[in-house]
């Protein structure tokens, strides 16, 4: 379980915080160039890393509650008095991301731009539930704000340069995928 916790925060760091960046990088790639870049083919592919993530994340949260079934946190935190917080993130962090199967909706940048929107605001409200039933409960969260505190120095600029590194680097990748494509193809 704890190489799972690590791993989810490794993708967390470098690649779902940063959709923002490399969806809007993409975008403005499509606008400038138009079809010169595949960047429908690195759009899908952040389709599938956004699903695939969102599945994974919530099958170990669902056995995270299967293993420890004595703590009522899901419990407390989906009825308590924050409920309404909760279940804004549960619905913009898991329910919105599986949107991304409709094939209409995931081919457009602005629809895969407001789901990564969606999951970046359900992360914030993840957050102030925690902090917040927390301290309404009396008592500090295990780790205080230790992760909030983290997250706020690295820095939203980071991101955004991690972002638009990781959307060159993909663009790059198809370009050369489709250049040895059509190289074989007129050999």
């Amino acid at each position: 379980m704890e190489l799972y916790k690590r791993a989810i925060e490794i993708v967390d760091a470098n690649l779902i915080h940063c959709l923002i960046p490399i969806i809007l990088i993409l975008m403005l790639v499509e606008v400038i160039f138009k079809k010169r870049f595949e960047t429908k083919k690195a759009l899908n592919l952040i389709r599938w890393t956004i699903i695939i993530y969102t599945i994974v994340t919530f099958t170990f949260y669902l056995i995270g509650i299967a293993i420890n079934p004595d703590e009522h946190a899901f419990i407390n935190r989906a009825t308590g008095p924050y409920w309404w917080a909760y279940w804004i993130m549960l619905l913009s962090a898991l329910f919105l991301p599986l949107t991304l199967f409709i094939e209409k909706l995931a081919l457009k940048f602005w629809y895969v731009l407001l789901v990564a929107l969606g999951m970046k605001s359900g992360m914030y409200f993840e957050r102030f539930v925690i902090i917040t039933t927390s301290f309404h409960r009396d008592y500090q969260p295990e780790n205080g704000n230790a992760g909030l505190i983290e997250t706020m120095s690295y820095g939203i600029g980071i991101f955004f340069i991690q972002g638009i590194i990781i959307a060159l680097l993909t663009l790059g990748i198809f370009e050369i995928i489709k250049r040895k494509k059509t190289g074989y193809n007129n050999t």
